[in-house]
């Protein structure tokens, strides 16, 4: 995601948007077999570089989120996904702007860091080692409880 998106990196204060002044931002937790987390360190701006996220991007206008979200994983990271259940949403700092983030898993592709300094998989317990974006954290909190879980996650068809 590029500087355009530094309204995700806190939470909003109280959610309320002036109509017609929002923008969405979508982003994936990647899993795969081993139940671990594809993470993407930010290159910038300053202040955020070397902070975490998940993968995604801007939904643009008319385009649906879910497509939104392949094109973004296939810009940043040249894979092809599969999305799976929705993890849940944050509105961000900038009034309107809201993060929805889902599960979901490659179906295609390597993943190589395109607009990111460094990808990581990352287990369960591992989730901490990174200093995550504010907006992303209580996000990174109920995708921890998610993978300890031993219930199937829905990840998508295969």
């Amino acid at each position: 995601m590029g500087p355009e998106l530094d309204a995700r990196l806190q939470p909003a204060a109280d959610g309320v948007a002036p109509p017609g002044r929002g923008r969405l931002v979508v982003a994936v937790a990647l899993v795969d077999e081993q139940r671990r987390v594809l993470a993407a360190q930010r290159l910038g701006p300053p202040a955020y570089a070397g902070m975490w996220e998940f993968p995604g991007g801007k939904v643009e206008p008319g385009e649906d989120e879910r497509a939104a979200l392949a094109r973004e994983c296939r810009e940043e990271l040249e894979v092809e996904i599969t999305v799976g259940q929705l993890l849940g949403q944050v509105e961000l700092a900038r009034p309107g702007w809201r993060l929805v983030v889902w599960l979901g898993r490659i179906s295609s592709g390597t993943p190589r860091p395109h607009a990111h300094g460094e990808l990581r998989w990352l287990s369960a317990g591992e989730l901490t080692d990174v200093p995550w974006l504010p907006a992303d954290l209580p996000l990174v909190e109920t995708l921890r409880h998610r993978l300890l879980d031993p219930a199937p996650l829905d990840l998508g068809a295969p």
